[in-house]
């Protein structure tokens, strides 16, 4: 009995000093603990949220490859607490200057099949992580670049455990990881079987390449012998892209404007073109408050309706006016004018969906050309961090390589994306032409939707971001409304059941309490489809009692803070 009673003695002690200790004031959320524990071991050595960004995000290349690394592209949201400023820098992938509007066209003129269209280096866009953060960081870093790769390069060399959900997805991709030798060779066992859970996996190409990057910056991968062997693999195989080493050489971020609205009271700050995320969410957002979502019941079906009819009525306009805006005018501006979203939320009936929503007719700064509508894309290798510093200053980066596993393509240790598949397929629709259609220099259409919200004396309340492709946009979104309306904690906000749209469907989350609606929402004239809804979701929430946050359940991601 004795002994029963010192144990409980224990355990209340450890459970009063945990709710007693502190609450932190720096903190990391991103899908993969390893990562998150790298970047707080930056911020204690003295570094602030751009250097632990970096170091998180290299470390995310070494241990959840199917996601993100060196072969793909990132946009980030930076906020300096210090000036209050917010800019966004985009690291979106290229096509190359031999690309055309007819990539993925076969010989009749026809739309490839996607499995056909991503393998092999056809769908590989010139890379633009490592560019981006090199830039990023040198605007806003405190320590020195090479000491921020530095845990990756161990992870790399010493190796590390292969975790549930890496060796699932190599196992649901094994067929493409076996059509290259080096993905088959470091993905599969001996045997040609997918890797088991905690098998112990080195990547010492990877590390080399790594330690280049480390000492040269992102030239060591934009130039000389890195760059040779990336377009030397994707102009080789049996689906070959057309990238050189000139492309490579050539290719560089840009810091663009952030978009910005305000939502009840708070300020939302998103990514622009490519990307479609930041312009999406302010448009739900903004057809969102009209409704008294705040009086709703969180797990409804009248909250539901709305936020599906919402998102049914964005993506409508996604699809026709979305895309590079460096080379297809994009009436941003007028796309998120409150007066033009007034409009779009008048057609919305909480009893009765919409039968075919239309793109609308946003104010345009000149004469708006004729463009056909493209539809969503799925796809699932992506992944987000979302940081505050101790200081204040923030980071919401998104990053992808597009499908899991990319164009299935590995060089010198890390997989190549298959980002042009983003881009339409058809370059014309019924003599129209698509906004996102292929052109050489070009960055595909993106849902990456990294978000920085603030309060009405414009401090820094939320910093959120999601992966999962078309469907990130819904999932931000639903996190931004659990949180700003309904007053949740992203523990639970995260967690929470989805319920979104990408423009046709409301899709409900299989085996949760969402299905449950899908009578309901059906009887008010929905398509409902149920299916698996695997976000990959990160957030911090700023409170006046410390910071809060969390990551994903669906994912192997952990929120932890100092």
């Amino acid at each position: 009995m004795s002994r029963l009673i010192l144990i409980f003695l224990l355990v209340l002690t450890q459970r009063v000093a945990a709710e007693t200790a502190p609450p932190p004031t720096a903190m990391i959320a991103a899908a993969d603990p390893r990562a998150v524990s790298a970047g707080l071991a930056i911020l204690k050595a003295g570094g602030n949220a751009m250097d632990a960004a970096v170091a998180v995000q290299m470390v995310l290349g070494v241990v959840e490859p199917q996601s993100s690394g060196l072969g793909g592209g990132a946009v980030l949201l930076h906020y300096d607490a210090a000036s209050g400023r917010v800019t966004s820098w985009d690291g979106r992938e290229t096509a190359p200057a031999a690309a055309r509007p007819d990539l993925f066209l076969d010989h009749d003129g026809n739309p490839l099949p996607f499995r056909e269209a991503v393998a092999g280096g056809r769908s590989v866009g010139v890379p633009g992580t490592a560019r981006m953060l090199e830039a990023a960081h040198g605007a806003y870093g405190k320590l020195p670049w090479a000491d921020l790769i530095a845990p990756a390069i161990r992870l790399a060399e010493n190796g590390f455990s292969v975790s549930p959900r890496l060796a699932r997805d190599i196992a649901a991709n094994a067929d493409k990881l076996r059509r290259q030798s080096a993905a088959r060779t470091y993905f599969l066992a001996p045997d040609n079987t997918p890797l088991a859970v905690g098998t112990t996996l080195r990547n010492v190409r990877l590390a080399e390449t790594l330690r280049a990057l480390a000492a040269g910056g992102a030239d060591a991968l934009n130039r000389g012998v890195i760059a040779a062997e990336i377009a030397a693999t994707v102009r080789a195989g049996p689906n070959p892209g057309g990238m050189t080493s000139g492309d490579l050489a050539a290719y560089a971020p840009k810091q663009r404007p952030p978009v910005c609205g305000a939502y009840r009271g708070h300020m939302v700050c998103g990514m622009g073109p490519p990307s479609s995320g930041g312009v999406a969410v302010l448009q739900i957002l903004g057809v969102l408050a009209h409704f008294d979502l705040p009086h709703m019941a969180p797990d409804g079906a009248d909250a539901a309706q709305a936020i599906v009819e919402a998102e049914r009525l964005a993506y409508a306009d996604r699809a026709r006016y979305l895309a590079d805006s460096d080379f297809v005018p994009v009436p941003v501006a007028g796309l998120i004018a409150p007066d033009y979203l007034t409009i779009r939320a008048q057609s919305i009936d909480l009893d009765h969906a919409i039968s075919e929503p239309r793109a609308g007719n946003p104010l345009w700064p000149a004469t708006p050309p004729a463009l056909a509508p493209q539809p969503a894309q799925a796809e699932h290798g992506t992944s987000n961090i979302a940081i505050v510093d101790a200081a204040g200053n923030a980071v919401a980066l998104t990053t992808t390589i597009e499908t899991e596993f990319g164009s299935g393509l590995m060089v010198h240790g890390f997989v190549l994306n298959n980002e042009l598949t983003d881009f339409s397929f058809r370059p014309e629709i019924d003599g129209r032409l698509v906004a996102n259609r292929v052109q050489p220099g070009k960055r595909p259409r993106s849902a990456m939707a990294p978000t920085l919200v603030f309060d009405h004396s414009r401090k820094l309340e939320l910093v959120v971001g999601s992966a999962g492709g078309a469907r990130i946009i819904g999932y931000v979104v639903q996190a931004l409304v659990e949180m700003l309306d309904w007053g949740r904690r992203p523990a639970q906000a995260l967690a929470a059941p989805h319920v979104l749209s990408i423009g046709d469907a409301a899709e409900l989350e299989a085996d949760t309490r969402a299905v449950q609606l899908g009578p309901t929402l059906a009887a008010r004239g929905q398509k409902v489809v149920v299916r698996p809804l695997l976000s990959g979701s990160a957030g911090i929430a700023v409170t006046p009692s410390g910071l809060a946050g969390n990551a994903d359940p669906r994912r192997e991601g952990v929120a932890l803070g100092e």
